[in-house]
């Protein structure tokens, strides 16, 4: 009998081949679409940051892009500077203590966070995350009234108690976070075997979650040193901020020295940051 070859289905040996190639090349597209949208995404993030690079090698007397020639001699303005190298130099001071009171008060903090059953848990954590959630202007005029009456506008202490309160938040989110994947059984093995509380910390806890504390404090580090607009509030003449110092010439001496400024901090802040990343990948193998 004549068979009808409309009849024939299409072979599965072959339609399933077609099927994965197809699913293949779905995925493909997929893939290549999704990393050019976040190519150009990186790029309107990253690329005004950066932009300050060409222009802090500016040959004019002006910010400008392209710039007009290049040369080094902001960057020598900069570093003989008596100014922007104090409020350099206070700044990374400020940045270095902020970084051990905050990382300490933020680590026994997320530890006693971790450790406790308190029904309010939660609400405790909220409100020692509330300085990343408040805008930094209303954070800053609330320290400066707090600040005013007791005098410690514009001094270092200011400046560390003001600049903790913003790098606390930081340090319990990454120490809280490496907390959480903490093994206790590893710290119970040391109870049993003798060790008391002090001792299973600082022989057992610490060492699996030092990687992440020494991550923590770098972020730390980073709050305080890149923040502009609290310290703005808090300063005054005996106290001065880089990044006040970097407003005061944008209203008043605008020159490429502001952008050879911003390139140091960029720079110090890459470096920190790619710190910070090692440490936090070591923690986590």
């Amino acid at each position: 009998m004549a068979s009808d070859s409309s009849t024939f289905p299409v072979r599965p040996s072959l339609a399933r081949p077609l099927r994965n190639a197809v699913g293949r090349y779905r995925n493909i597209v997929r893939i290549y679409t999704a990393g050019f949208f976040v190519f150009l995404i990186t790029v309107f993030l990253i690329l005004p940051t950066f932009l300050v690079v060409p222009m802090s090698l500016n040959d004019g007397s002006y910010l400008a892009f392209p710039p007009q020639g290049l040369t080094l001699k902001w960057y020598r303005a900069y570093f003989s500077d008596p100014d922007w190298m104090s409020a350099t130099l206070f700044s990374l001071q400020v940045a270095f203590a902020t970084a051990i009171v905050a990382t300490t008060i933020g680590t026994t903090a997320a530890l006693a966070l971790a450790k406790s059953r308190l029904p309010f848990k939660g609400l405790l954590q909220s409100l020692a995350l509330g300085p990343m959630i408040v805008p930094h202007v209303v954070l800053g005029v609330s320290l400066y009234l707090v600040f005013s009456p007791w005098r410690v506008t514009g001094t270092f202490a200011g400046f560390v108690l003001a600049h903790t309160v913003l790098a606390i938040p930081y340090v319990m989110i990454v120490v809280g976070a490496a907390v959480q994947k903490f093994d206790p059984s590893l710290e119970l093995a040391a109870l049993n075997c003798g060790a008391n509380r002090f001792q299973s910390f600082f022989l057992v806890m610490l060492p699996n979650i030092g990687p992440s504390v020494a991550a923590a404090s770098v972020f730390a580090f980073l709050a305080s040193f890149d923040d502009a607009t609290v310290s703005f509030f808090i300063s005054d003449i005996g106290g001065k901020s880089i990044g006040r110092k970097m407003f005061e010439d944008i209203d008043f001496n605008l020159t490429p020295v502001i952008a050879a400024a911003s390139t140091v901090l960029v720079a110090i802040s890459l470096v920190l940051m790619t710190a910070a990343q090692l440490l936090t990948t070591r923690s986590r193998h």
